[in-house]
């Protein structure tokens, strides 16, 4: 272990696997060779690095890098940001926070570590702004399957761009039903995704209530996705399935997301506290803290 050493917490956010590090006082960057080293670990397994760095604008809070666990990065992670609110609020207590992602910026609110929420920002739904490779007049149901082409398992996904690609297949039934730990990596690097998908299944209940199950880009199955939560909502209310406020329940957790009358999403959820320590951003080594 190094002088380098940084800060970081174990979190998760409904479910989803989330390493809060602080790299503020250092110019270094965790490496793709430390995300992968420290998701190898069951101790620091993952689903996202957040990567907390000194604001570079005047009333920003923080500047966030998201690391996926396969090393690659991230455009958002909503599970994540609440995760690094409830941190930095036990440093600076108050009730609003401003954050620079690679998107552009994101605001928070805290009201306790089991509501925050976020403002995922306006949703994408147009081919060239998810991105697709092909055009498509109507991208609330695209051409793609799963399974034989004359009696397809799941097909006509809605696709939309959260700050990352999602494409949500709606499933007449059980999501647990669905291989998507077989599916869920071809499709995410399917030709028609050039820059890869968060490839979700969903199930809706109710107006107001919908099960969903996820492929994360970079990541695999996770427990929860916050992007795609707030995904499948505006694409259900797109279809006339939903209203524009519901609860999505994920395997980790419910989330509430709302799609509020300026076309902005709002998602409140917990965060929650595992463990802290020191890591090296080169390679992954960490140490607990005792207790």
């Amino acid at each position: 272990m190094s002088e380098m050493n940084v800060p970081f917490w174990k979190m998760n956010g409904a479910g989803n696997q989330i390493i809060v590090a602080d790299i503020r006082e250092t110019a270094s960057k965790i490496s793709s060779e430390a995300a992968i080293a420290l998701d190898q670990n069951s101790e620091t397994k993952f689903d996202q690095i957040m990567e907390v760095r000194k604001p570079g604008t005047p009333g920003v809070d923080a500047d966030i890098r998201i690391l996926n666990s396969d090393g690659s990065e991230a455009e958002a992670c909503g599970n994540g940001t609440r995760c690094v609110v409830s941190w930095m609020n036990k440093e600076n207590p108050k009730d609003t926070w401003l954050f620079r992602t690679k998107p552009g910026l994101l605001n928070a609110s805290y009201d306790s570590d089991a509501k925050i929420t976020v403002d995922m920002g306006v949703p994408k739904f147009g081919w060239d702004e998810i991105p697709l490779e092909e055009e498509f007049a109507d991208t609330t149901g695209i051409e793609l399957q799963v399974g034989p082409i004359d009696n397809p398992v799941l097909h006509t996904p809605s696709v939309a761009n959260i700050g990352n690609p999602h494409c949500i297949f709606w499933a007449p039934e059980d999501v647990w039903t669905y291989e998507l730990d077989r599916f869920g990596p071809m499709l995410e690097f399917h030709p028609v995704f050039p820059e890869r998908c968060n490839i979700s299944i969903a199930n809706v209940v109710s107006r107001n209530h919908i099960i969903l199950r996820t492929w994360e880009r970079g990541a695999g199955i996770t427990q929860a996705c916050g992007s795609a939560a707030c995904a499948a909502l505006v694409c259900a209310v797109r279809k006339d399935l939903t209203d524009p406020v519901a609860t999505v329940t994920l395997p980790g957790g419910d989330l509430l997301i709302e799609w509020t009358e300026n076309a902005r999403i709002l998602m409140t959820g917990p965060a929650e506290f595992e463990f802290a320590g020191m890591l090296n951003p080169v390679t992954g080594e960490f140490t607990r803290e005792a207790g």
